[in-house]
Order: structure tokens, then sequence, then C-alpha cells
């Protein structure tokens, strides 16, 4: 093959490899079909092992995008929008499943919820503001399989567990902000450190079946807590500060 007809297959084999990247976020799709297979058989640690494939995927296909630059190549198709449906079955609708279907609720509290969980996180995910200028979530960041996850760990009284989500609902649409693991610039390399932490315990309390010692739910939980708390304090402090 000569020098033009290799700068002439060159953009076509760019182009493949930018469509690839939207076959990769759209497996997680499929990965969602698999956690929901799990979720009806109350395999639920398999089905929180299932979404995490999908969270890898999640984290692994935007850098992809960018770096083969798949805007470009391939203008024809959205992968902003493939993200989303994407994340609304692993974040949302599987979760949402779970956390309805399992009995930790109210019995006459679960539907109801389960709907308000699909549609506040639908409005959610539509809304243009969910994220500002910063990359920080505005309000509870729809991110259910996390809920669904500690729910299943902390075992509460369904009393508590509908209060909670409850809560979360309420709290989808509340001015305050929660830090992007990957996109907020301050304190990254704590935040990454911190889910590296995370992700080995998470993946211990599902080898046990949640069935873990304090140690490991006190980890756990706390850094749940930086996440979601640690933007509120940091302004606060600043805020004394001034």
């Amino acid at each position: 093959m000569d020098h033009t007809s290799q700068s002439e297959s060159l953009p076509e084999r760019m182009r493949t490899a930018a469509f690839s990247v939207h076959i990769f976020t759209a497996l997680g799709a499929g990965i969602a079909l698999l956690a929901m297979l799990e979720a009806v058989r109350e395999h639920w640690a398999n089905m929180f092992g299932w979404l995490g494939v999908a969270l890898v995927i999640d984290g692994i296909d935007g850098p992809l995008a960018r770096r083969l630059d798949v805007v470009r190549l391939q203008p024809n198709w959205s992968g902003e929008v493939l993200d989303l449906v994407v994340d609304f079955v692993t974040y949302v609708f599987v979760p949402a499943y779970a956390i309805t279907a399992s009995g930790m609720l109210l019995p006459l509290a679960a539907p109801i919820l389960g709907v308000g969980i699909v549609v506040s996180s639908a409005l959610y995910f539509a809304d243009r503001r969910m994220k500002s200028d910063d990359n920080h979530f505005r309000g509870f960041p729809a991110l259910w399989n996390a809920a669904a996850f500690y729910l299943f760990l902390l075992h509460l009284p369904p009393v508590m567990s509908t209060l909670v989500v409850a809560l979360l609902i309420a709290l989808t649409f509340a001015p305050f902000h929660v830090l992007h693991p990957f996109r907020v610039v301050r304190l990254r390399w704590l935040t990454l450190w911190l889910l590296a932490a995370w992700a080995a315990l998470a993946a211990y309390a599902l080898a046990c079946d949640f069935v873990v010692g304090a140690p490991v739910t006190f980890g756990l939980c706390a850094i749940a807590a930086y996440i979601i708390g640690s933007d509120t304090l940091i302004r606060r402090m600043k805020a004394l500060r001034a």
C-alpha cells in the first residue's frame, strides 16, 4: 500500500475507533440488563457487582471519547445522549427496582417512592443546571445505585429506610452542591484515593454479601460523608473566614 492509500484509510480507521467508544458506552445498557436479571432473582450482591462494572465503563468511556476525538469523527451520534440513557438505567432504574422490591421499605410506601425515584431522576437528568460551573452536582445527583448500596449495607428498619429514600427524593433539587469525584479539581488527589479505598471496601462488602463488621461499614459511610458534605463544609469555612 502506498502512502496515498495509507493516508486515505487513516480517517476511516479513526472513525471506526471513535464509533467503538459509542459501542463501549452502550454496553453499559447490556450490563444493566444483567444487573436487573440478578435483581429479579434477589441476588442483590451480584446485582451490585454488575452495576459496579457499569460504573467502570462510565468512568472510562469519557476519557476515551476525548482522546479519540469522538465528537468530531462521529458527529451523527450523540455521546451525551447515549451516556444519559445508559446512566439512567444503571444509576436509577435498576437500583429503584432493588429498593422497592427488596422489602426494605414500608409496603404501602414502596411503589410510591419507587415512582418518585424514577420521575425525580428523569427530571434531574433533563435539568441543564444539574452541574455547576465548577463541576459540582446541584442537589442529590440521582446516585440511586449508591443509595441502594448503603441501604443494603446498613440494614435500617423499614421506617428509617422509607424516610431516607423520601428525603433523598426531596433533596434532588435542593440548593446544595455535591462534588463530582473526577471533575472537581479541588483536592482531587484526596478524592481519588478515597474512591480507591471505597471500591476496595465495597468489593469486600459484596463478597461477604453485606455481612461485614463495623470498621468496614464506618469506612464506607465516612467516605460517603466526604463526597456529599465536603463542599458544603469548605464553603461554610470560607464564609466564616470572610
